[in-house]
């Protein structure tokens, strides 16, 4: 049995790192076949050495825990209020009428163009950055958030109003653990977008941060320096959200269970 838990545990790595493998030797076929300029394409090897001189003798480590930690505040800051605002919405039906409109519209809005405002309100601190980076987290996750309260079943409150369950009770014992899987979705949701926002909201006088490392190496045509800001970010997205994966696997089995 723990055998064969290894096979499979190296056959589920070999498969999620084929696929990069796959897109490095597409990069090499790229630059070597000419159909890209070389000079405008730094190859994998340059980009690497890049990463090495950056992180012994640059400031790549503290780029990469300024970003995370901008990313995750404004992360954790949008969920806070998302959650809430999501029941809410999904809980009252008249409620949602009044707010849907306003916040499909804010949704619509892309972050980089509220920057000329928050500088004017906020400044070019870390808050600003921050704020940003709540914006595009708070509406991407609230959106997740009442669509699928919207989508429980109706018959498990029926249920427990037949079993005499108080309004309140059925919100507590009913509604909020049906919920986990779709909160644990739009923390997923919200955190891609803080990442894909991120350069945006870096852009805001920062100087630290990945985002601000590619603003710093596009104004001296450093394209290493942007390829490894770019791969950074992607990486660093993607671990996080490897992580949140395994969470929800762990605290929505209970469902399976059920379901099974």
């Amino acid at each position: 049995m723990a055998g064969r838990k290894e096979t499979n545990a190296i056959a589920h790595i070999c498969w999620a790192v084929f696929p990069f493998l796959c897109l490095i030797l597409f990069w090499i076929f790229l630059r070597a076949s000419g159909l890209m300029n070389p000079s405008l394409l730094p190859s994998p090897l340059e980009v690497m050495q890049t990463f090495w001189i950056q992180l012994t003798k640059g400031d790549l480590l503290i780029n990469i825990i300024m970003s995370v930690q901008r990313v995750l505040f404004g992360l954790l800051l949008g969920m806070l209020l998302a959650v809430p605002v999501g029941f809410l919405i999904g809980w009252y039906r008249p409620v949602r009428r009044f707010v849907d409109p306003l916040i499909n519209f804010f949704r619509a809005l892309p972050p980089i163009a509220l920057i000329p405002l928050v500088i004017v309100y906020l400044g070019i601190g870390e808050l600003a950055k921050i704020v940003i980076l709540f914006y595009a987290s708070f509406f991407s996750a609230v959106i997740v958030m009442y669509e699928g309260m919207t989508q429980i079943s109706p018959v498990y409150i029926r249920v427990a109003r037949a079993l005499g369950a108080s309004d309140l009770e059925i919100f507590i014992k009913v509604m909020v653990p049906m919920t986990v899987p779709h909160m644990l979705t739009a923390l997923r949701v919200a955190l891609g977008v803080a990442w894909a926002t991120l350069v945006a909201a870096e852009l805001v006088a920062a100087q630290q941060g990945l985002g601000a490392m590619i603003q710093n190496a596009s104004a001296f045509f450093d394209l290493r320096t942007i390829y490894l800001g770019i791969i950074c970010i992607g990486i660093l997205a993607l671990l996080m959200d490897v992580a949140l994966r395994h969470l929800s696997k762990r605290l929505v089995s209970w469902q399976d269970k059920a379901e099974a």
